[in-house]
């Protein structure tokens, strides 16, 4: 793929994964806008890419709709779109209501708000790009995550619907699921720090530069972790042992508390 001159938005731009991303399409020639809730974040990694900052919640309808408008502003059209702003909020059974229906919003909805507004122009167009970073946990779980590990598993399930549906259309669609990236996220990672980064905690720019590699061969998929391939395969033919696995892993972090 070459993305010279191509219309890029990058959501959770400010920070880790996201402002990787964004430096690495700059690097590769694309036009550039960046959008987080921190303004300060967006209009310093924007300064860096010589791009376009879009602050503002990407996850909210009216928020959604600046952001496009913002970006087609600038743009003329936005060839690719990164919905990579996450939230990880709440643990387990505990989790209040709100802190759950903020995770579906940011990790889910967000996404499906965005791809209303830009797959109809896309198929009617010369098509598009709609890349959603996910996480293992949507491929796998997240222990001690409710909230995040469903959130994630509906991440990955929309993106796979976008891409059954829209794929022969000109629409194409890519789930970014790494496990442990060194990230704020992971720094509040409490006791699951370790079991995110048991296969290598990576550097934001590494996942960058996996996902440019992504980006030539259309993958669905894109594995930082190429060990999650096997835990993946593990977990949709042998559930029960995987299952097992799992609970041993849950006790081992009961323990340690």
């Amino acid at each position: 793929m070459d993305v010279r001159g191509k219309g890029v938005v990058v959501t959770g731009g400010g920070h880790g994964i996201g402002r990787a991303i964004a430096l690495r399409m700059a690097d590769e020639g694309a036009r550039v806008v960046v959008n987080d809730l921190d303004a300060d974040a967006a209009a310093a990694v924007a300064e860096e890419v010589g791009g376009h900052a879009a602050p503002g919640d990407a996850a909210t309808e009216a928020g959604v709709d600046a952001l496009v408008a913002t970006a087609r502003k600038q743009l003329g059209s936005i060839d690719v779109f990164f919905a990579n702003a996450g939230i990880d909020t709440g643990r387990g059974l505990d989790t209040p209501a709100e802190d759950w229906a903020r995770a579906l919003d940011v990790n889910v909805m967000a996404h499906v708000r965005a791809a209303q507004r830009l797959v109809p122009e896309w198929v009617e167009g010369v098509g598009g790009r709609f890349v959603v970073t996910a996480s293992a946990a949507g491929l796998l779980t997240m222990l001690g995550s409710a909230p995040y590990s469903v959130s994630k598993h509906a991440a990955v399930a929309f993106a796979e619907w976008l891409s059954a549906t829209y794929g022969h259309r000109g629409v194409t669609v890519q789930a970014i699921c790494p496990q442990g990236v060194r990230t704020r996220m992971l720094d509040n990672a409490g006791p699951l720090q370790e079991l995110l980064s048991h296969d290598t905690a990576l550097e934001p720019e590494q996942v960058a530069d996996i996902v440019w590699q992504a980006l030539q061969d259309d993958r669905f998929l894109i594995l930082p972790h190429p060990e999650v391939q096997g835990y993946y395969e593990l977990r949709a033919t042998q559930t029960d042992r995987w299952l097992a696995g799992m609970r041993k892993l849950q006790h081992r972090l009961d323990t340690a508390r």
